[in-house]
């Protein structure tokens, strides 16, 4: 028996979920981006009144902004990689660029505090979204977000 066990030893699967369920939303990634901007934003507006209260403030808006560009790049990974088909990259040739540059841009806004990358990167990021719910059949349409971004959401009719 241990013979066998050595041989088909299992493997962990990472994905969504592992049915596959078919339920695929940028919605994450979009708040993702909204989290990012706004961290960085706030990290732009401390005041270093107290030394004290100033590094603490300033690691948790730092960890908040690198847990959420991480979650960013996960949301976006899954998508490209578990519900996109090849059918799709014939239809949309700069998919796998488009991933490229958020990929790229989740990583600067992690290492940098950079309103200019976080902007490309919510743009990006609402770009995807449009991608996405057009290879559903939907109609993307770019609404007003009640954020303190005061940036837009990707949504569908």
């Amino acid at each position: 028996m241990k013979f066998f066990t050595g041989l088909f030893q299992p493997k962990v699967a990472y994905a969504h979920c592992d049915v596959p369920c078919g339920i695929y939303d940028p919605h994450n990634a979009q708040m993702a981006a909204h989290t990012v901007l706004r961290m960085t934003k706030m990290i732009e507006d401390l005041k270093n009144e107290d030394e004290k209260k100033f590094v603490h403030q300033l690691s948790r808006l730092q960890k908040v902004k690198e847990e959420h560009a991480e979650l960013l790049k996960s949301e976006v990974r899954i998508i490209w990689g578990d519900y996109f088909k090849a059918e799709n990259y014939q239809d949309l040739p700069l998919l796998h660029e488009k991933v490229f540059k958020i990929m790229k841009l989740a990583s600067k806004v992690r290492q940098e505090v950079n309103l200019e990358a976080c902007n490309e990167l919510m743009s990006a990021t609402l770009e995807f979204a449009e991608i996405f719910y057009k290879s559903k059949g939907l109609e993307p349409v770019r609404v007003k977000s009640p954020y303190p971004t005061e940036g837009e959401l990707v949504i569908y009719k």
